[in-house]
């Protein structure tokens, strides 16, 4: 038997059932037969199992349960029981847009890219544009010097060839940063698209958008964590590699500060996570001029004043 085309992988816990059935229906408009695509269910551990629910599925999905462990650990029990030659993650509260995506299977097909790389929309209109604009091969690494990645899993359908053993941390908050630039510096081969094929929402509740102090530490801390261990991993790499890496790493660390702004307001907890950071040799920012955003975040964290002034921008901005 051959190999599905595409193996969908979507994680789901505790979200309203006409959600995770609006995703595994944007999967099923598309053109790929029975026989090209896979849909897998990975329900960690929800309150009440939606089996029954999704016996009008039948064979069209694969649903597997198991006990509550974390988005990390749903996407790699995903990966395991995957048999297609490509995988795709899906969160189960989006939902891919039919025109765009299939332009990302044809890419697929045709150029035979290792990755393809597409956009993200929080429209409720399909786009119904037919042109869209793709970039020529490139390798990961090159895509990572050239430009900011956006960390997101979902944003990429990609070879099962470069996965290895690769797989999502457990118990960590954040988990596609460490994974996606670890991905993308083992492809070869990669093509970027500016069609918009993944469908967005934001729910209140979700794991970004909650608010209780204790979670906010916990995802600060994790992605302390990655910015390290991504740090750690630069120093092993081939020049190209390293250098695609600590930009991410530095943009990772700016996103981090920035966050400690937005989610404590507090100077002193920013104040000393940027020492625990210099005793690491990440910070103070390195000296690049990777964009102007970047740029001027790295100015201002250079000194007293600018600290103080950043933070009541920031703080403003949240108001």
């Amino acid at each position: 038997m051959t190999k599905p085309l595409v193996s969908f992988i979507i994680a789901y816990y505790n979200l309203p059932l006409e959600m995770l059935c609006a995703c595994i229906d944007s999967i099923m408009a598309l053109s790929l037969q029975l026989s090209e695509r896979e849909i897998i269910v990975v329900d960690d551990g929800s309150e009440i199992s939606p089996m029954n629910e999704l016996m009008r599925y039948g064979d069209n999905i694969i649903y597997i349960r198991q006990h509550n462990k974390g988005l990390s650990e749903a996407r790699n029990t995903g990966i395991q029981m995957a048999t297609g030659s490509h995988l795709q993650f899906i969160d189960a509260d989006d939902y891919l847009l039919k025109a765009p995506y299939e332009h990302c299977l044809d890419l697929l097909r045709h150029r035979q890219p290792e990755m393809v790389v597409f956009d993200f929309t929080r429209s409720e209109k399909p786009d119904t544009s037919d042109s869209y604009h793709d970039s020529e091969p490139l390798t990961g690494s090159e895509f990572m010097r050239r430009q900011n990645i956006r960390g997101s899993a979902c944003g990429y359908v990609f070879s099962r060839s470069i996965l290895g053993d690769l797989r999502f941390t457990p118990g960590i908050y954040n988990e596609d940063e460490e994974f996606t630039p670890q991905l993308l510096l083992r492809t070869e081969v990669l093509c970027l698209t500016d069609a918009q094929a993944y469908g967005y929402r934001e729910r209140p509740g979700s794991i970004i958008t909650d608010t209780d102090i204790r979670q906010r530490l916990k995802r600060l801390e994790d992605t302390r964590g990655i910015i390290c261990r991504l740090n750690t991993l630069a120093d092993r790499q081939p020049i190209d590699n390293r250098s695609a890496l600590q930009r991410r790493v530095a943009q990772l660390t700016m996103d981090y500060l920035y966050n400690i702004i937005r989610l404590t307001g507090s100077r002193h907890y920013l104040e000393r996570k940027m020492g625990l950071l210099r005793k690491k040799g990440l910070f103070p920012l390195p000296d690049r001029n990777y964009t102007t955003k970047y740029t001027w975040f790295r100015r201002m964290t250079n000194s007293s004043l600018g600290i103080s002034l950043l933070m009541r921008v920031v703080q403003r901005l949240n108001k």
